[in-house]
């Protein structure tokens, strides 16, 4: 069981703690990054920043051209955190939020909600509800099924590799030492960041799937007759 503290009656668990203090600390980096915007004479940090903003940008726009601006708050949050989250594992006793399947599983719901909220807006409500109907109505139960199902695999697949990651590295620490800390390291965070990248990229994928379902065909209709 994690160890963690108990507020106002409620057990805080060290994972719920950690994801706060990843939220806290991106928060006051992001706050104090903004204050430190200067047209005239951009710094390194200003320009790595930028740099990070045009890449996810031109994630969003090679997968639904024309909306990176809606979706990069959600897109680009997501991605950030979840690859902090997934370094957090490289500070000594500190075990990465996104190692825990409540973690990922709180995560694949805010993609599950995320796709059905902007569907909706790019869609209006019953445009959106209809592509649940095509190319039948008996096809609901395996949309609706689909839906759940890939959610799930979103949390499992994430919490598996962070967790599996995690593991490997302490195994090979415990065999070898400190005689290879740099290649396991440097192993560590390229895969964090991959798994980071995956994650939210399954994420866009999914909302353009939403957010595009206006583009599929009407469904068959079934009057009673030909018109005349």
């Amino acid at each position: 069981m994690d160890a963690g503290i108990v507020l106002g009656g409620f057990r805080l668990g060290a994972t719920v703690l950690t994801s706060w203090a990843i939220l806290a600390v991106l928060g006051l980096a992001s706050w104090l990054a903004t204050r430190a915007l200067s047209i005239d004479k951009p710094g390194l940090v200003q320009t790595a920043l930028e740099g990070l903003v045009l890449a996810i940008e031109d994630a969003i726009e090679s997968v639904l051209p024309g909306r990176s601006a809606l979706l990069l708050p959600f897109i680009g949050t997501l991605w950030i955190f979840v690859a902090v989250a997934n370094l957090s594992g490289l500070i000594p006793g500190v075990s990465a939020p996104t190692g825990k399947l409540s973690t990922t599983a709180a995560l694949a719901f805010l993609v599950f909600l995320a796709v059905h909220v902007f569907g909706i807006k790019a869609d209006g409500f019953a445009n959106y509800l209809r592509h649940y109907l095509v190319p039948s109505p008996i096809l609901l139960p395996f949309h609706l099924l689909g839906e759940l199902s890939r959610t799930l695999a979103l949390a499992i697949r994430l919490f598996g590799n962070v967790m599996s990651l995690e593991m490997a590295a302490l195994l090979v620490l415990m065999v070898a030492g400190l005689l290879v800390p740099v290649p396991i390291l440097m192993l560590h965070i390229l895969e964090a960041l991959v798994q980071a990248y995956i994650f939210g990229t399954l994420a866009l994928i999914y909302i353009a799937g939403g957010m595009q379902s206006r583009d599929l065909p009407e469904p068959a209709q079934t009057g009673k007759g030909n018109p005349s």
